[in-house]
């Protein structure tokens, strides 16, 4: 008989198991094997968005997430597959990059996708910057275009909250933070980020009913995150890169390589920005 595999003997997939345990033995790893004991903020790194941990400040230690309690490896291509921790420049505070994300539509449960943020929360941070790629609903937003997220639409069927658990979620995505993020960039629009369960793409009809709903952008990502870190304690910076707009919307068929490749194209502006509003949280 074969071994079980890791989606059978994950510690998070227990019921039994607190999954804020599991949180603080990953935050407890990380400081034995990083040597720092707290981190600050932290940032999760979508599509497009990765090369902002190089200009963050000086990288004390980089390891493979999958050797993390809770974590592992990432299943999308354009994600990256190490944690890192950041001494931010000018200061004598601590990143916590994490390149890791797992997604819902990987079928691993929520524990899973929220995981890291939880960690992040148990390793002393007291915020956290989502970042993804999407698709835009206005199409003055052009692809490599950042926005931030004023709000969201969860239309995922699930939360990361479990049994009688009431979290206010009013300015889940903190107006402070946002101000911040303006005041490195004026220009910088606000939206709805509107997420799908994926890993299709939307259809036009979807599209539409996210635009009658409110929404001004669609992925499969950052809100059920976004849910875990305010019960956490976190404040939430949310900030979407553009990197298609949306089926009905976009002249031409939606595909993961126009993904990839408008994060590439976009990514030593954005990556500066971020690394710009990273230093000032």
């Amino acid at each position: 008989m074969s071994p079980p595999t890791d989606v059978e003997t994950h510690p998070l997939d227990d019921p039994d198991v607190d999954p804020f345990d599991v949180a603080r033995a990953a935050a407890a790893h990380l400081a034995r094997v990083t040597g720092v004991a707290l981190h600050d903020v932290a940032l999760v790194l979508g599509s497009g968005w990765d090369a902002a941990a190089d200009l963050l400040g000086e990288t004390v230690a980089e390891i493979p997430s999958d050797g993390i309690p809770g974590f592992f490896a990432p299943a999308v291509i354009g994600h990256g597959t190490t944690t890192r921790s950041i001494r931010i420049a000018g200061t004598n505070k601590h990143a916590l990059v994490l390149g890791s994300r797992t997604h819902l539509y990987e079928g691993n449960g929520v524990r899973r996708v929220v995981h890291a943020v939880r960690t992040a929360a148990a390793a002393g941070a007291r915020a956290v910057v989502l970042t993804n790629g999407c698709g835009s609903l206005n199409p003055r937003w052009a692809p490599g275009t950042p926005v931030l997220i004023s709000d969201h639409i969860n239309l995922t069927a699930t939360s990361p909250l479990e049994g009688a658990t009431f979290v206010d979620l009013t300015d889940l995505y903190s107006p402070r933070l946002r101000a911040l993020a303006r005041k490195v960039d004026p220009s910088l629009d606000e939206g709805v980020y509107v997420q799908f369960r994926g890993p299709h793409y939307e259809t036009p009809a979807e599209v539409r009913m996210a635009g009658r709903l409110g929404g001004d952008l669609v992925g499969m990502s950052t809100t059920l995150e976004a849910i875990a870190a305010r019960h956490a304690g976190l404040d939430v910076l949310g900030i979407s890169l553009v990197t298609n707009l949306a089926a009905g919307i976009s002249p031409t068929p939606l595909s993961h390589a126009e993904v990839i490749a408008a994060g590439q194209a976009a990514g030593p502006r954005i990556s500066a920005l971020l690394a710009q509003i990273a230093r000032r949280i």
